[in-house]
């Protein structure tokens, strides 16, 4: 590519000249203007490719607001086959952006002067220049860039390495999480002989859960205190690979005095190896076989658990 007038800025960005079209991609956008008019605050490109990946362009024509850019044009370069970069792969290339200086018949070419090559990967999809060229650069007529209303842009793109990274992990955050309540009622309790009991399967956060009680007993608790724990209804369909963190309540209802209950709450990763979290000293045979303490009356127990999933690991 034939160039000249090479100048690197402060901020760190490499503009120079070029006789030579871009390579792989150009796009002309006729009546620029109307995108400001209409609010337009970013323009996709068609895909294109280089390298054996597809990729666009992304125009903020009057600045890429979410960050902060306002009086430039903001250019970036996308993969567009983002499940080349799902996980822990990564594509390694290099670019450069052009525009058409249609008085000369030439290009600006823009890229960055620090960098020889950015990674794109599933994190970080697009690179580019929040600050390719001042508004009023473009606007002037004088300048070329920008005439009859029309510009043109384009890309130049060489992949330099693909690799992946190997093993890795992906949290996702639940956004405005909503907690499923479940209630549980336990008759004939006096009659149940087995070590623990399981309610019936509910659904919270795409995953099925049971309550499971130990009228005996468990662990710490053995002989002595009620165990109650908040349990993957199947653990064998969780990935090993998988972590749900959960924030979970357990109570068991004062059946005589509304409000006035027996609770436990906690915050657990939840997984197949991992299926269940409560507590093994949940209440004790004394307080729970008092009358007065309303917890068993006319031996019926209510068991109550509210559910939350706020996020979930998995294995990329």
């Amino acid at each position: 590519m034939a160039s000249s007038s090479v100048s690197t800025t402060q901020d760190g960005v490499a503009r120079s000249i070029s006789d030579a079209p871009p390579t792989h991609y150009e796009v002309k956008i006729q009546l620029f203007s109307l995108l400001l008019k209409n609010s337009v605050e970013n323009y996709e490109s068609g895909d294109f490719e280089a390298g054996g990946h597809k990729w666009k362009l992304i125009l903020y024509p009057s600045g890429n607001k979410s960050r902060n850019v306002k009086d430039y044009i903001s250019l970036y370069l996308a993969i567009a086959d983002t499940d080349s970069v799902n996980g822990s792969s990564e594509v390694r290339a290099s670019f450069k952006l052009f525009l058409l200086d249609q008085s000369k018949e030439n290009y600006l070419v823009v890229n960055d002067a620090t960098v020889k090559e950015r990674r794109f990967h599933g994190l970080r999809n697009q690179w580019g220049f929040d600050q390719f060229l001042p508004l009023r650069t473009f606007n002037d007529v004088s300048n070329g860039y920008l005439v009859d209303d029309t510009c043109v842009l384009g890309a130049e793109v060489f992949v330099t390495k693909e690799m992946s990274t190997g093993k890795g992990e992906y949290l996702s955050m639940i956004k405005d999480a909503t907690s499923s309540k479940h209630i549980w009622r336990i008759e004939s309790f006096s009659t149940k002989q087995l070590e623990c009991y399981d309610s019936q399967t509910f659904f919270s956060g795409d995953y099925n859960w049971k309550i499971q009680m130990c009228p005996k007993g468990r662990r710490l608790g053995l002989g002595s205190h009620i165990s109650l724990y908040l349990a993957l209804a199947d653990p064998k369909a969780i990935p090993s690979s998988s972590k749900i963190f959960t924030e979970f309540i357990l109570r068991m209802v004062d059946q005589t005095q509304p409000g006035r209950h027996i609770s436990g709450k906690a915050s657990y990763w939840f997984s197949g190896s991992n299926p269940e979290n409560g507590w093994s000293r949940f209440v004790s045979f004394v307080y729970f076989n008092q009358p007065i303490n309303g917890v068993l009356l006319k031996d019926v127990c209510v068991v109550e658990a509210e559910v939350t999933v706020l996020g979930v690991a998995s294995a990329v």
